[in-house]
């Protein structure tokens, strides 16, 4: 199973300087990728959590890191369908792809907040079905030489549409949400799946067999299919209690818990301090964050 590690995106650490020594760093240790999320806005009447008070561009952010890496694969945990057009973010990612040297992983969503698709102008009813078509539009504008996609939602007249993508035939598309219309859509039309930051990882395994099995039906082979895990991770000095939640605790618990998640199926697993209030938490000092961070991923790296 795979390590990677999320980069800072939320509060006062989410600086130009802790996204470099972050991802550089990571680098270095040997982790396999770096990972970013999406929130447009936080609603003044709602709460919905110190991570999403203040939230970078999660394109923006990567692109940023990967002008400063080589190796390190490069992913997006996720970007919300509605909030774009096909054709609009094809060239986005695209252009990431071949500027990082085919390095792009593209997670991608439906989103759950209303107040950001009144903000982005987008519907909210048949998100679903929305969203299988803007892949389909997706893969058609990545692989066709000549496009001309005339769906229920989406519409590119016939056009060329280059560069393609770097990677072939397409970056690998990987698919969040957590009900089982969600898992079983990953598993016919995606490369694989991402768990969302609030998922029971005791859990993942009846989530991924539901994967495997609508891609079974499909006529795919579900081994080729990676799922990934948003490790919400909390590294403290002592052991703690057996009720702990998973994937916080002292460094020998930590390792278990990946150790048992590997063994469920799950292909990779990010570390993601943007949900460590040591690190990100409103009032948390942004060097006092980077180095609370950066002792988790040290102690933490692969090997």
């Amino acid at each position: 199973m795979k390590l990677g590690v999320g980069l800072p995106m939320t509060g006062a650490w989410a600086t130009p300087e802790a996204m470099l020594a972050v991802g550089t760093t990571a680098e270095t240790l040997g982790y396999s990728s770096l990972w970013t999320y999406q929130r447009l806005l936080h609603p003044v009447d709602e709460e919905w959590g110190s991570p999403y008070h203040s939230v970078l561009d999660p394109v923006v952010a990567l692109s940023y890191v990967a002008a400063a890496t080589t190796s390190v694969r490069l992913g997006l945990a996720i970007l919300n369908m509605p909030y774009y057009s096909p054709i609009v973010l094809s060239k986005a990612l695209t252009t990431l792809d071949r500027l990082s040297a085919g390095r792009l992983d593209v997670g991608l969503g439906l989103g759950w907040a209303p107040p950001e698709f009144d903000a982005a102008g987008a519907p909210y009813e048949r998100r679903g079905a929305r969203g299988e078509e803007f892949i389909h539009c997706l893969q058609a504008i990545w692989t066709e030489p000549v496009v001309e996609f005339d769906g229920e939602f989406y519409r590119v007249p016939r056009s060329r549409v280059d560069p393609k993508p770097l990677q072939k035939p397409t970056p690998p598309l990987l698919l969040g949400g957590m009900a089982e219309k969600a898992l079983r859509r990953a598993g016919r039309i995606a490369d694989g799946w991402i768990s969302s930051s609030r998922a029971d990882l005791s859990k993942m395994g009846s989530s991924i067999e539901i994967v495997r099995a609508a891609a079974t039906e499909a006529g795919r082979d579900p081994e080729r299919l990676r799922f990934v895990v948003r490790g919400v991770v909390r590294l403290v000095d002592e052991p703690m209690a057996d009720d702990r939640k998973p994937l916080q605790g002292d460094a020998a618990q930590i390792r278990s818990d990946l150790e048992r998640l590997s063994g469920v199926g799950v292909t990779e697993v990010f570390l993601d301090l943007n949900y460590d209030e040591r690190t990100a938490a409103d009032d948390v000092d942004a060097e006092a964050g980077l180095a609370n961070a950066m002792k988790t991923i040290t102690t933490l790296a692969p090997g």
